[in-house]
């Protein structure tokens, strides 16, 4: 199935945490001179125009990066993603939002690798258009990510960062997930995973995120509420982040913003934030 297409929802609520935490693991990581690479499994477009038929359709980011840009107070551990953001208006448009590829792009210094797989041919066709000028560094592949990765693993600099967030347009794809981290962690223990997924009424959510965190590896766990559950069951409410393998400093700079971030993001009274950490 390949309905699905993130432009609908680029910039949202979902986006502002997937993002600042993955800003704050690339810079963590762009602290040592090693070179590394970055894995995106389900990559989309690349970036994404907020004024499109698409994206102006929803107009979901409104309820999301467009409340911190408008933000007066914004805790300084949002600097790293706003300044990412605030790159691509430079270069292309106040009216572009990043999507993952363009986030890590960001970040990339010279010696670093991003290797990107995305399924949709017409998101597939955007995002190599966008990655073309930097081919030395990036690669796009037209297939499943969920295979894709394996290819990748271990890299050969021996340290990495892994994006994973399917779409979820079935429900067997939070199963990939875990089959995916498994096998990842089989071939590359030592590398930073991170895993979005959306708060549903439905169990598939809390069951991948239990079978996550019964495995061996430290983590971080991060989950954004911005409204109650709908009346009718269906519906995002908000959305997590795993991070196994989280960098140390990452819990510490998340914490003292997670009120922050609920309030700013809040679609009623009921918004909150919350984080799970195993590290030993």
């Amino acid at each position: 199935m390949l309905s699905y297409r993130h432009a609908f929802h680029a910039g949202n609520h979902a986006d502002v945490l997937k993002h600042w935490i993955y800003s704050l693991v690339l810079d963590y990581f762009n602290q040592k001179d090693k070179p590394y690479w970055v894995m995106d499994t389900h990559a989309g477009a690349g970036v994404y125009q907020l004024e499109s038929a698409m994206a102006h359709k929803t107009a979901e980011y409104r309820e999301g990066i467009a409340r911190l840009q408008q933000a007066t107070d914004r805790p300084q551990t949002f600097a790293i993603y706003m300044q990412a953001v605030q790159a691509l208006h430079h270069k292309i448009s106040p009216q572009v939002y990043p999507g993952s590829p363009a986030i890590a792009m960001h970040f990339l210094r010279d010696s670093d690798k991003l290797r990107l797989f995305e399924l949709h041919p017409a998101d597939h066709a955007l995002l190599t258009e966008y990655v073309a000028p930097f081919k030395r560094q990036v690669q796009v592949a037209m297939k499943d990510g969920f295979e894709g990765i394996k290819a990748c693993l271990p890299p050969p600099t021996k340290r990495g960062v892994v994006l994973i967030d399917p779409p979820y347009e079935l429900k067997e794809d939070y199963q990939r997930v875990v089959d995916c981290i498994k096998e990842s962690l089989k071939r590359f223990a030592t590398g930073t995973y991170l895993v979005w997924y959306p708060l549903l009424q439905r169990p598939e959510p809390a069951l991948m995120i239990e079978k996550l965190q019964a495995l061996n590896t430290d983590y971080v766990h991060v989950t954004l509420h911005v409204s109650q559950p709908g009346a009718d069951g269906f519906g995002m409410f908000g959305s997590g982040m795993l991070i196994l393998n989280p960098p140390w400093t990452l819990a510490n700079q998340i914490e003292p913003c997670l009120p922050w971030l609920a309030s700013t993001l809040a679609q009623d009274a009921s918004a909150n934030a919350q984080m799970q950490v195993r590290i030993r």
